[in-house]
């Protein structure tokens, strides 16, 4: 189940999860949900975002019923969820974009502005190679989410991204893969049954496509 709340490419989103199903005979319905009591029907969901960190959070908060509970409550109940772009942001403890707001706080940390040099264009708009951390990669089982994504290099590794605002965490061992702009900065995060990207996999080809493959198939 796809959240509709007015910021996202929820139709983009949508239509990537319904190819990544019928390409893997995979069962189940894609449907968008603007109404929160729909929540308790879905065994996924994905949580997309575009634009300012405080406008998602008030939309999300203004949909219909109490959304932000009923997100909770998924989340509570270890049903997998899957915030993308804006939608990984609003897992933060909070953003500081036009101020202080205060996130959902799922993953520790705050949603802070780029610190590069002028050379570097903001946003940051384009394809980035994904390089998965050493702990994940090395000492712990791979992730759920990371299969078949993990063990690409260079350009079968590549991700889009636009966004001007990065996730600053306070817990390095809940950054699954890091990007580099100027700096490295998380580019994919999870807790439990919660995962968090920074590109958008809707808009990132082979690799995007395998991640939503992956999500949709995740038995938490």
């Amino acid at each position: 189940m796809i959240i509709d709340y007015g910021s996202g490419n929820v139709r983009s989103v949508a239509k990537a999860c319904e190819r990544v199903m019928q390409d893997y005979a995979i069962k189940g319905q894609v449907s968008l949900c603007r109404e929160a009591k729909k929540l308790a029907q879905a065994s996924h969901v994905i949580l997309p975002g575009v634009g300012a960190f405080a406008d998602c959070m008030q939309g999300l908060g203004g949909l219909e019923g109490e959304h932000v509970a009923a997100l909770t409550r998924h989340k509570e109940q270890g049903k997998a969820f899957l915030g993308i772009c804006v939608g990984m942001q609003l897992l933060a403890t909070r953003g500081i974009e036009f101020g202080e707001h205060k996130g959902l706080g799922w993953l520790q940390g705050e949603v802070c502005p780029f610190d590069v040099d002028d050379s570097l264009k903001i946003p940051h708009m384009g394809w980035n190679t994904l390089s998965w951390t050493a702990t994940q990669a090395q000492a712990h089982p791979i992730h759920p989410i990371a299969e078949d994504i993990a063990d690409k290099k260079d350009e079968e590794a590549d991700v889009y991204f636009v966004h001007s605002y990065h996730f600053c965490c306070t817990r390095s061992e809940e950054v699954l893969a890091h990007s580099t702009y100027g700096r490295p900065f998380p580019a994919v995060m999870a807790r439990d049954n919660v995962v968090g990207t920074q590109f958008h996999p809707e808009k990132s080809q082979q690799v995007g496509l395998r991640l939503l493959r992956n999500f949709i198939r995740w038995r938490v």
